[in-house]
């Protein structure tokens, strides 16, 4: 992941100093890695949780990513709500300053998360003055204060002029900043470049966004049998039904942080749904029919050749995607076991990460992993019909129950539905072959 930051900044010169901020032009942009540290790691995985880890397991586990993110010129690092062995990570000088500033020569700048410093009290903000000392104090340059600033003005220069705060962290906190704005070049260019404003939704950006789609989708089941393949799909049939409540809801394949905070389901942006590709992408002759949770009746008496079922999770993000359980919400299994149980069946997944599927796998034909495709559902309907193979391989392991968790490869209990780096693969098939109708 750490391969985004060169990619948003620009790669760093030859001759540049470890650990200090680049960003190549106007065209770039500074970079951010997050959340610092162990926020992937909690207790439960419940957002803003307790990380509970050895010293060792720290820097072997959570630490490599910001290794990497420092050798390659990224600005700007901000910390993690969560706490690490019981003590918020906003107010840990051991790591902020002495490890992350002072070992790794980290010369970019230290941001706080949306109040996080806030919550270093229980209840937040229950004694604000002793946030800020406490934060500032472990080495946060910046502090994101989204709406009574100047309560966090007053408090900082009340803990400055006792004392309390020495002037060398806020000339440290000043210089760091100034920095990062001098290598973006903030003070010879300080508005926005409109004319950059033209490649938002940019047509050869949505090809890429596509492509991304492509590749990512992984191919979990693919037949009954491993001689009896229902993918890739024939482009024309007779009539083939899609269903489910991710099919034609462009919100639902985007899930959280677009548009608003936790994402919403419905036309919240411009793209491709999953149903509208399918549409575009099978032959004019080919009936498709979309009802989003038929009756096993109705799916059994359309005399359906095969059936799409696209649901999965409702967008979500942090602490509004906690859960316990990790099911696929209603109706969405309803919708899996009406259609699957009565015509061949492909079952594409809309999720934000493994979830459980058990004991529905075997009323499947086939079952797509496809994340969060966002606004390019294209690139789904390229894949489930053979324009393009599957290629995907799982970034994580899919678990059989959430009485497994937490799950690693190397666990002595590893025992997966799918374990890590699992992926099939297909083939793509011939524009004349897709066009055949499977008898």
């Amino acid at each position: 992941m750490t391969e985004l930051i060169p990619g948003l900044q620009g790669d760093i010169p030859p001759n540049s100093q470890p650990g200090v901020p680049y960003v190549g032009g106007k065209e770039k942009v500074v970079a951010c890695a997050k959340h610092f540290v162990g926020d992937g790691g909690t207790t439960k995985g419940i957002d803003e949780n307790n990380t509970v880890v050895s010293q060792q397991e720290l820097y072997r586990i959570h630490m490599p990513a910001y290794y990497d993110s420092v050798v390659k010129g990224v600005s700007t690092i901000m910390i993690s709500y969560s706490s690490l062995n019981g003590a918020k990570m906003h107010q840990d000088h051991q790591l902020i300053t002495n490890f992350l500033k002072n070992t790794l020569n980290f010369r970019g700048f230290v941001i706080s998360d949306w109040e996080g410093i806030d919550r270093i009290t229980d209840p937040p903000h229950a004694n604000y003055t002793y946030s800020i000392l406490k934060s500032v104090g472990a080495g946060l340059d910046m502090i994101m204060v989204p709406l009574n600033y100047t309560e966090f003005i007053d408090g900082l220069s009340y803990l400055v002029k006792n004392n309390f705060i020495p002037m060398t962290r806020i000339d440290d906190a000043v210089k760091r900043i100034l920095r990062v704005k001098f290598v973006m070049g903030l003070f010879e260019n300080p508005l926005a470049d409109l004319t950059m404003a033209k490649y938002l939704g940019a047509q050869e950006h949505r090809e890429l966004a596509r492509e991304a789609v492509r590749k990512s989708l992984v191919l979990l089941k693919n037949g009954k049998t491993p001689n009896e393949p229902l993918l890739p799909l024939p482009k024309k049939s007779t009539r083939i039904l899609v269903s489910g409540t991710h099919a034609n809801d462009i919100g639902n394949q985007c899930g959280g942080w677009t548009i608003e905070w936790h994402g919403q389901s419905g036309n919240i942006t411009e793209g491709t749904t999953i149903l509208s590709a399918i549409k575009s992408t099978v032959h004019p002759e080919t009936e498709v029919m979309y009802v989003e949770n038929p009756t096993p009746e109705f799916v059994k008496s359309n005399n359906f050749e095969y059936a799409i079922v696209v649901t999965g999770e409702y967008p979500y993000s942090e602490m509004s995607g906690d859960s316990f359980n990790l099911t696929i919400p209603d109706p969405g299994l309803t919708t899996i076991t009406n259609v699957c149980g009565a015509v061949k069946c492909v079952v594409v997944l809309i999720s934000g990460r493994p979830v459980v599927i058990e004991p529905y796998v075997d009323s499947m034909d086939a079952l797509v992993a496809a994340w969060l495709p966002g606004s390019e559902g294209q690139g789904v309907a390229d894949v489930l019909y053979g324009d393009y193979g599957f290629t995907g391989k799982l970034a994580r392991t899919w678990f059989k129950t959430v009485d497994q968790l937490p799950m690693n490869v190397g666990d002595p209990h590893y025992d997966p539905l799918y374990p890590f780096g699992y992926g099939l693969t297909t083939e793509p098939v011939k524009a004349n072959q897709l066009f055949m109708v499977k008898m």
